[in-house]
């Protein structure tokens, strides 16, 4: 029994030397599949996952700024190979994670139709979306927008989030009437939570390939490269497909 409990306290304080932190910058959209994700990692790893959320742009800044991140989660490709380029970010490390899908939601039922027809008729008083100068999901609405034809018309109704996040609060709270958002805010297990949605279709806009990479000061962390590990396998992508993700 004594050898029994010397193992066990052995097994344990191993497990605690090397358990590691991880500070990972994650973009808006993603929030709720790495909340699960991360919960998952943490009870198989035994390291922890310190998540902060944004905008990809500000993170960008933040990074070059010298933040103490080890991994980004990017809503887009572009600024991962940007850091990369720049030495901020290991070559060969990046990944495309998902690749994301735009909707315009509102959270009145009826109010959004299967087509654009809510906007063609101007049947709203704002319309939110998150700044295109920082925001992949912005810039994605812009582009929808003017593929349509109703860039002009739309453009005095702007309400202009920070980020994806604070865009759907918009939506969400009724100060926009409705706005364009991530699926995964508005989809659990495959179905649109509340409220109405039309799902933008993917040639109105660029691919929004959401890329991953470890960064400079996470080059070291044990944390960080697991965590990578762990969002490529089945059990993380099942989550992420939940949330209307692709790959």
């Amino acid at each position: 029994m004594k050898a029994l409990c010397i193992g066990v306290v052995a097994t344990l304080v191993a497990h605690t030397v090397h358990a590691a932190e991880v500070h990972v910058a994650v973009a808006a959209n993603f929030s709720a599949p790495i909340n699960e994700i991360a919960a998952s990692f943490e009870a198989g790893s035994g390291h922890k996952a310190k998540l902060s959320f944004g905008s990809t742009g500000k993170f960008y800044a933040q990074i070059k700024n010298g933040a103490p991140f080890d991994v980004l989660l990017s809503a887009d490709d572009e600024t991962v190979a940007k850091l990369v380029q720049e030495g901020a970010a290991m070559s060969g490390s990046r990944f495309t994670y998902a690749i994301g899908s735009l909707v315009l939601w509102s959270s009145k039922p009826g109010l959004v139709d299967a087509g654009a027809e809510v906007l063609r008729q101007g049947r709203y008083s704002k319309l939110a979306l998150a700044n295109p100068k920082t925001a992949p999901y912005g810039r994605a609405a812009i582009e929808a927008l003017t593929k349509l034809g109703l860039l002009s018309a739309a453009e005095p109704r702007f309400v202009q989030g920070e980020n994806i996040a604070q865009t759907f609060q918009f939506v969400s709270s009724g100060n926009a009437d409705l706005g364009f958002v991530a699926l995964s805010q508005v989809m659990k297990n495959g179905q649109v939570q509340q409220g109405s949605a039309w799902i933008v279709p993917a040639d109105l806009h660029e691919p929004i390939r959401q890329d991953a990479v470890l960064l400079a000061h996470g080059k070291d962390n044990v944390a960080a490269q697991a965590l990578l590990d762990h969002l490529k396998s089945d059990a993380a992508r099942k989550v992420i497909r939940s949330y209307g993700y692709a790959f």
